[in-house]
């Protein structure tokens, strides 16, 4: 007797609808894909129990007639392609003709179609994957369907479901990624008489971010796009201070499919580079718009995963682009970050009622503030010139008097970017300059150490370090780094042997590693009592630096605190 047999027809349509709707937002996803695809401009949705009881979509796009909605719910019929060679010029969200048949088989759910131009709509009601009749009725222009009952045949995948707030959770995730590149789209969610999110059709998609990300967030977000043969990409980035420990803000659309893809999400994050910290993810959107022959969007069930004929062209464009935006931000220690053209947001100051004393308007001049507005002064104001030193707090922070308030700059991440950035100049270049020692330095390392030290000679030359064994463990330093200096040498080199070790990566980024951990021991550190003279210095060293807002592990150098927060701050403003 045969040990192998062919399941039956209703197993195998569970088994399929297992890789299609995970949980109430699958559901949710796949019907906002059909209803986007049916030229819907008003999409309401309503869900009971976080979709667990109920998941229902209403749209005003192109409707079914009555053979399509029994068609609609066999598998693998769609619309949307006809032969193999169509799936390279998929340009809609759906395609498969999995959906409908995977909920169908999991759920008691009803369709109700009518087309625009027919006056009976029609409903067809499935429960467990069987027909449970079709009917005429009364219905407004459009498809609504109703999924109820998610599971309830399959209780074991029930139980797997989630509470009812972090079913509703998620489908307010879904619908937002949804809903963010079609601005123009009206969507609302209800649960039961509440509205949980509603989103006008709007011209511009900062309506949507500020939704998504929060207003201050969207308002700062720097806009770049690049335009070639074979792709366009538009971003929007938040700059690198609203950074997250998660990249669940980090949105990629391909097409106008939101996509989960590692690929760009490194791209994203490699252009960003130094000015995110480890661990930390930026929040940003892409949109990415590609050939439809040069992405394999048939990769998964979901539709969620791609594949690009050309990745290392989309990974180098995207990584560009959103360096390039970023760079070409005003990031020094007057510009706080601020996109060229723009200019922080001027708010109008309300006097505090009852407060007596003029307005006073905050600029250089004589006394660094000016008088108040409509006396007369006797001299001409100065132009703004630059940061201005105050003094050194708890021997570890600058402060500096700048055109819009105070910045506070880290005295040791500022001296670690000019470090860093000097070393790498110098690498790139002529070579590290190098301080030879009168008497060698003696240190002893770890039996682990000493090998990769003995073993990455080559890369300690290039990085202006001359070290030679002197018998077991023990080693001579005879030049180094002539920026390095106070460095602990016993502390720094186990540090760098862990970034030598490194064999994950080329040698290029190797080199990068170990400047980072050279800038970090070779720059003043916390604590250190610094002149007048040299806090100036440092600050217009940091000026003349590619990237003075962030230090090579991506911690940013200074803070701003403007004359508007301190005014809040004292009352002296509503």
């Amino acid at each position: 007797m045969s040990t192998i047999r062919i399941l039956p027809e209703k197993v195998a349509s569970q088994i399929a609808a297992g890789e299609v709707i995970e949980r109430p937002a699958s559901v949710l996803r796949e019907l906002l894909d059909n209803s986007l695809d049916a030229g819907a401009n008003r999409i309401v949705i309503a869900i009971e129990k976080g979709g667990k009881g109920l998941v229902k979509v209403s749209d005003n796009g192109r409707a079914m007639s009555r053979d399509d909605l029994l068609l609609c719910i066999e598998r693998h019929a769609t619309s949307k392609i006809g032969t193999a060679s169509d799936l390279f010029s998929v340009k809609t969200l759906g395609f498969r003709g999995e959906a409908i048949p995977s909920m169908a088989a999991v759920s008691r759910m009803q369709i109700t179609s009518r087309p625009e131009d027919q006056l009976v709509a029609y409903r067809l009601k499935v429960a467990g994957g069987k027909v449970a009749g079709v009917e005429e009725t009364g219905a407004p222009a459009g498809t609504t369907v109703e999924v109820r009952d998610l599971f309830f045949n399959i209780p074991a995948r029930r139980k797997f479901l989630r509470a009812s707030r972090t079913e509703t959770d998620h489908m307010l995730d879904v619908l937002v990624r949804s809903a963010l590149p079609f601005p123009g789209k009206a969507f609302r969610l209800d649960e039961g008489k509440k509205t949980l999110l509603n989103l006008p059709a709007s011209g511009d998609l900062i309506p949507r971010f500020g939704i998504l990300f929060g207003r201050q967030v969207a308002g700062v977000m720097i806009e770049a796009e690049k335009a070639g043969e074979d792709l366009k990409i538009r971003v929007y980035l938040a700059p690198p201070d609203y950074t997250r420990s998660r990249g669940d803000r980090l949105f990629v659309y391909v097409n106008g499919r939101n996509v989960r893809d590692r690929l760009l999400t490194k791209a994203v994050i490699q252009g960003y580079g130094q000015r995110l910290m480890k661990g930390q993810y930026p929040q940003a959107v892409v949109f990415l718009e590609v050939d439809p022959a040069k992405v394999d969007v048939n990769v998964h069930p979901t539709k969620q995963e791609v594949r690009f004929h050309l990745s290392r062209l989309v990974f180098d464009t995207t990584a560009s682009t959103v360096q390039k935006a970023l760079a070409g931000s005003i990031h020094g220690l007057a510009g706080y970050d601020i996109p060229q053209g723009q200019s922080w947001p001027v708010r109008d100051r309300v006097p505090v009622h009852g407060a007596a004393e003029p307005t006073w308007t905050y600029q250089e001049g004589s006394r660094g503030i000016s008088f108040p507005r409509g006396e007369e002064t006797a001299q001409e104001p100065v132009h703004w010139r630059g940061p201005r030193v105050i003094g050194q707090l708890g021997n570890t922070y600058i402060l500096c008097q700048v055109e819009d308030g105070l910045a506070i700059i880290d005295q040791h991440a500022a001296h670690e970017r000019v470090v860093y950035e000097t070393l790498k100049k110098g690498l790139k270049t002529a070579g590290i300059e190098s301080q030879r020692l009168l008497v060698p330095y003696s240190l002893e390392l770890s039996t682990k150490e000493t090998g990769i030290i003995t073993e990455k000679g080559e890369r300690l030359s290039r990085l202006g370090i001359e070290i030679e064994p002197f018998g077991g463990n023990a080693f001579l330093l005879r030049s180094f780094p002539a920026l390095l200096k106070h460095v602990r040498w016993e502390q720094f080199f186990p540090e760098l042997a862990l970034e030598l070790e490194e064999e994950k990566h080329d040698e290029e980024d190797i080199l990068d590693r170990a400047l980072t951990v050279m800038a970090c021991h070779g720059a003043i550190r916390a604590g250190q009592v610094l002149t007048q003279q040299e806090m100036t210095h440092l600050l217009e060293q940091l000026e003349e630096m590619d990237l003075p807002t962030n230090c090579p592990h991506g911690r940013p150098v200074f803070k701003r605190l403007t004359y508007y927060e301190m005014e809040k701050m004292f009352k002296r403003v509503l």
